[in-house]
């Protein structure tokens, strides 16, 4: 073959650019740290960047997310802590109601000190978050959940739903809550029955409290959920020392004695007014006539009851924590009539006041345990998204960072190799037949 010199000028000048781009294509590398400068120097590691990068912005988008929940999780936590501290604060006022040796003023300036808790409590329920959303209104953040006043009680404006955010690729977690709930939906008297007086009563018994020993009982089929203790004064000694106090069990809807399953009566024959009524005495719901038999509770009462006195026991059912306060303040701000019960009266609505009160500071305790629960899986999610992230860091790193020893040491290689072909090229390009002629 025939080598010109046009050959050999042109071989050796591509020799030179290719020499060339690659040394440029090392500066490159080495100016910006990446060794893959275009999806064309590794297609195959241009997408492991592409999809590594869309994983690590994920992450980091969860991060914030997980930030986000975090934050309105321990807001609305520290609300309702507020709450409990103002419930808190309620229930010793009440207590101190309960002191016979106040004056009526003294308890209107109770209720006033009360009304001031109301409305905090109000203020708390309706609480916003930064971003202007009702933290307890449910799904519908831009309705303010509570409205109402002492006077006229309190009504929620809410929904029962909750809002969410995608703290993972496959989980939502709920950043709200509802506080129909909350607030609302509290189960009056101990959580499985509730005692109450008659509005009719003009004795001085007071409600002291009931116990549960068996709640299955309590629920058991032949229950009503809708008895009384009702009271006879044996005044002319019939069945025993005169003026002695006797109770019966009763079902109101049936009328009927749970100790012989007849309608109630007292006097005479068929009276089922049968048991002495002692005050501070466990009133036990056991040793019933068949088919009641045994409803596993025991209620006591304090102080004596007149004739024809009665007290309900009924199912518990929802009560607000407002509805509870304002029933209280009503009562405290009624002035007290000389040798009429109504001091007992007091006495028994301070003690169903307590009783609510305690059941509203559980509720609270149990919705703050939920968004605890909540807080600890972001938490671990938090840990999780963080060893993720440092994963696919490295493994961005793997794929597009340069190997500087590597470069550098290729970068000196490739100097070389090009001093060497521009000498050489220098020298070919002087050989030449007219350089002899």
């Amino acid at each position: 073959m025939r080598v010109s010199s046009g050959m050999i000028f042109d071989a050796g000048i591509s020799s030179l650019g290719k020499q060339s781009a690659q040394l440029l294509q090392l500066q490159q590398q080495l100016s910006t740290g990446r060794k893959v400068l275009t999806p064309a120097d590794d297609p195959v590691a241009a997408v492991g960047i592409l999809e590594a990068k869309q994983a690590l912005d994920m992450t980091q988008q969860y991060a914030k997310t997980h930030d986000n929940a975090n934050s309105i999780l321990s807001f609305a936590e520290s609300q309702l802590k507020s709450a409990g501290a103002v419930l808190g604060e309620a229930r010793t006022l009440v207590l101190q109601a309960g002191n016979p040796g106040l004056s009526d003023a003294d308890r209107k300036s109770i209720a006033a000190q009360l009304r001031a808790d109301f409305e905090q409590l109000l203020g708390l329920a309706n609480t916003q978050d930064a971003s202007g959303q009702y933290i307890f209104s449910g799904y519908m953040g831009n309705t303010q959940p509570f409205g109402g006043t002492v006077e006229t009680g309190v009504s929620y404006f809410g929904d029962d739903g909750q809002r969410y955010l995608q703290v993972s690729s496959s989980q939502q977690l709920a950043v709200s809550d509802s506080g129909n709930g909350i607030f609302n939906r509290i189960a009056n008297g101990n959580g499985v029955f509730a005692l109450d007086y008659a509005g009719t009563n003009a004795g001085t018994a007071v409600i002291g409290g009931g116990s549960v020993i068996n709640a299955s009982r309590w629920h058991d089929a032949s229950n009503s959920g809708n008895l009384e203790i009702r009271f006879w004064v044996d005044d002319g000694g019939t069945i025993g020392p005169a003026n002695a106090v006797y109770y019966d069990l009763v079902d109101a809807d049936t009328s009927k004695s749970l100790f012989t399953d007849d309608v109630s009566t007292a006097g005479g024959v068929g009276n089922s007014y049968t048991h002495a009524y002692v005050p501070g005495q466990p009133i036990s719901f056991s040793g019933l006539a068949a088919p009641y038999n045994d409803f596993g509770i025991n209620v006591t009462l304090t102080g004596q009851p007149a004739d024809g006195d009665s007290f309900s026991v009924k199912n518990s059912t929802s009560q607000s924590v407002f509805e509870s306060l304002r029933r209280i303040i009503d009562v405290l701000e009624q002035p007290i009539v000389p040798g009429s019960n109504d001091q007992a009266r007091m006495s028994s609505e301070i003690a169903l006041a307590i009783g609510n009160f305690d059941q509203a500071e559980q509720n609270f305790l149990t919705a703050r345990s939920g968004i605890g629960s909540r807080m600890n899986r972001v938490e671990s999610l938090q840990t999780l998204n963080t060893d993720l992230d440092v994963q696919y860091q490295q493994s961005l790193s793997n794929l597009q960072d340069v190997d500087y020893v590597q470069a550098l040491s290729d970068l000196t290689r490739m100097q070389i190799q090009l001093q060497a072909a521009q000498q050489t090229f220098v020298q070919m390009s002087q050989l030449s037949l007219f350089n002899y002629i």
